[in-house]
């Protein structure tokens, strides 16, 4: 089957990107929602940045691709380090 290509539009001022420190994930039946925080160092309060909802499908397919740039970072650059996790559980969700 030939590679399939897919036009992509990347407006600028998106292509700036935003900052994030935090990731809490939380689902449903039928969806994924992953909220991107900024917190900063002192403030007990964060805000939510972005929020994206994905279906579990594209959420399974987002883990494996992250998952993948993460071995090739760690092959280039040597091993993350993930011992220190500043944020503690909160509710069902997870945190990253």
């Amino acid at each position: 089957m030939p590679e399939q290509k897919i036009d992509i539009n990347l407006s600028e001022d998106v292509a700036q990107g935003t900052y994030a420190n935090l990731a809490i994930i939380t689902h449903s039946d039928n969806e994924f929602i992953l909220d991107f925080i900024a917190m900063m160092p002192g403030v007990p309060k964060g805000n939510v940045r972005s929020r994206i909802i994905m279906t579990p499908k594209n959420a399974k397919s987002l883990l494996a691709a992250l998952s993948d740039n993460v071995r090739k970072f760690e092959e280039q650059q040597g091993r993350i380090d993930d011992k220190s996790n500043i944020f503690p559980m909160m509710g069902d969700g997870g945190i990253a």
